[in-house]
């Protein structure tokens, strides 16, 4: 089995850091999906109160509960403060989507043990991995 689908199959909350309400946005449609596909999706953005029925956190440190995946909507540079937030919450993964690349945050989050995936969008990879 290989590591995205081994992450995707013992993973059952994603906390989706820059989630908006805002249906045309790539986090939304993005969450809306994984969320119908059977996982628990907590929003985190500050400027948000609620997104699709789950109340939204202003930061990791803030959401109550443990979380399996950290799923990065937001810009390369923000990532480093969300993976020590990561880390600190005890996350299992840190998924960046496309377009997010950040090679010195990526190494301290698989220093702290953290499976690391960079740059894939996770609802293209579920998609194909469910399809088999």
């Amino acid at each position: 089995m290989n590591q995205l689908t081994e992450v995707l199959q013992r993973s059952h909350t994603i906390a989706v850091v820059g989630l908006s309400g805002k249906r045309f946005r790539p986090s939304y449609g993005v969450a809306e999906y994984m969320q119908r596909a059977g996982y628990r999706i907590i929003p985190v953005n500050p400027q948000e109160r609620e997104v699709l029925g789950e109340k939204s956190y202003p930061d990791l440190d803030s959401v109550p509960e443990a979380i399996d995946i950290v799923d990065i909507f937001r810009r390369s540079e923000f990532v480093p403060e969300i993976v020590e937030a990561a880390i600190r919450k005890g996350a299992k993964t840190i998924w960046m989507q496309e377009g997010v690349i950040h090679e010195g945050a990526a190494r301290r989050a698989m220093d702290a043990g953290l499976t690391v995936v960079m740059d894939r969008c996770i609802l293209k990879d579920h998609r194909r991995i469910a399809s088999h």
